[in-house]
């Protein structure tokens, strides 16, 4: 496991590289020089051409010193980010003031480092950008040159076209601050969980492949274990009738026997014809989920109906993984006993969950399975004090062996969440994937 925690490797993910600022304002030093030498040069307006190029040279210099400063790979701290871009707003608000103020069409670049922030930065320090932002801009409206135009002509515009400049942009950057910064962050979670759920995956995968190594295993001993029992043989040939040495020899053929059946069944346990070992009746299912349970304060109610035979399905990591996810979600809600119900037809094998707790609270019911929703009881209880990924990798790993999942509130005037798994009978008992395929065909999974 690494040794960042979910905390830390999503502050990794959102910090800004240097070499990707560097580039940015390359970018805008090269559109700025371009729009002063248009505007000044080939249309002709009155623009004060050395003062702009001496604050696009500002610009240069930072870019100059960051690179000499940072390496290409190195991530800003988020006051360093925030430094930077403020500086960008400075060096774009000093721009404006040569050439029109707020009047002039490019003033809508003020939106372009509060953007920047809001996808990559928390929404403290994009709101202080809002605000260096919404600051310069409203210095602007009132204290600027004129706009650059034709020369003997006087372009003057009322002050209530800079005043509706002004709360377009302030609406315009209120809206990226709020907006970006909650699709980033909602994009970072997800891309969290996803790395979560290969973990999971993996470790689940890594478990499942025990029985092929406990299988090499009994092979790789096998020779040395022939080669003891041959020697036991021909030593039992030369053995006195009777004697120590004699019961010693009988009792070192007995253990190689037994060492014998051991290893039979280390080697049987990756085929499918391993009988308990590699599948399991729907009450042999429940019972493995449950039992790491019965010795805790809570009581575990176990239900069986159905008409014989009873289901049964391959061991599978992913299934037993959710299953016993949702088992300690209900453990740890319920007041004082947990219900677990077993039901088959035909058709269908339902699994029903049920605990007497607080229940879940209203405001996040629906968001129940999503990445980073605590399931958090109406009496401020939370599991754990996790991240919310459980229920989400839960779910996740339970619909990928073909069930249908849902988590609802008890019905008046009980209490308490039911979780109710739901697969097609057939499905159940014989399309059961391996850990490999569950994760092969995670990503279709997380697309959908």
């Amino acid at each position: 496991m690494s040794a960042l925690g979910d905390d830390d490797f999503g502050q990794l993910a959102r910090q800004l590289r240097v070499d990707t600022l560097i580039r940015l304002r390359w970018l805008a030093v090269a559109g700025q020089s371009a729009a002063v030498l248009i505007v000044g040069l080939g249309l002709g307006f009155d623009v004060p051409i050395g003062w702009c190029f001496l604050c696009i040279g500002f610009a240069v210099l930072l870019n100059l010193g960051l690179r000499l400063r940072y390496p290409v790979s190195r991530r800003l701290g988020d006051t360093e980010a925030v430094a930077i871009l403020s500086f960008d707003i400075f060096q774009l608000a000093a721009l404006l003031f040569l050439t029109g103020g707020l009047v002039n069409p490019f003033s809508i670049l003020f939106l372009a480092p509060v953007m920047i922030s809001a996808a990559s930065l928390p929404l403290r320090r994009t709101l202080l950008l809002l605000v260096v932002a919404l600051a310069c801009a409203t210095i602007l409206t009132f204290w600027r040159r004129p706009l650059p135009w034709l020369p003997g002509r006087d372009l003057q515009l009322p002050m209530l076209y800079s005043v509706a400049i002004w709360v377009a942009l302030a609406v315009g950057a209120a809206f990226i601050a709020v907006y970006a910064t909650r699709v980033a962050e909602e994009a970072r979670q997800l891309a969290g969980a996803l790395t979560a759920t290969e973990l999971a995956l993996a470790r689940a995968q890594h478990l499942s492949q025990l029985d092929g190594l406990a299988a090499a295993a009994a092979h790789e001993l096998g020779t040395p274990l022939a080669t003891l029992a041959l020697v036991v043989k021909e030593m039992s040939r030369l053995k006195p009738p009777a004697g120590p040495f004699a019961d010693d020899l009988a009792l070192l053929a007995q253990e190689i026997g037994r060492c014998r059946a051991i290893l039979g069944r280390l080697a049987s346990l990756g085929e499918d014809s391993a009988g308990p070992l590699g599948e399991m009746t729907i009450g042999q299912l429940i019972e493995e989920i449950v039992a790491p349970h019965r010795p805790l304060d809570i009581a575990i109610l176990v239900e069986t109906k159905g008409e014989p035979p009873e289901p049964a399905c391959r061991r599978n990591p992913g299934m037993l993984y959710g299953l016993r996810n949702i088992i300690e979600n209900a453990v740890d809600f319920a007041a004082k006993e947990v219900r677990v119900a077993a039901a088959w037809s035909d058709d269908e094998v339902t699994i029903t969950i049920a605990d007497d707790g607080p229940g879940v609270a209203p405001h996040i019911l629906a968001r129940l399975g999503e990445p980073y929703v605590t399931t958090r009881g109406e009496d401020g209880r939370e599991s754990g004090g996790g991240l919310g990924l459980g229920l989400f990798i839960a779910k996740t790993l339970l619909e990928r062996t073909g069930a249908a999942t849902s988590i609802v509130n008890a019905a008046p005037p009980a209490t308490g969440a039911v979780a109710t798994i739901v697969w097609r009978r057939d499905a159940f008992e014989q399309g059961r994937r391996g850990p490999q395929e569950v994760l092969e065909g995670y990503s279709e999974a997380a697309a959908k």
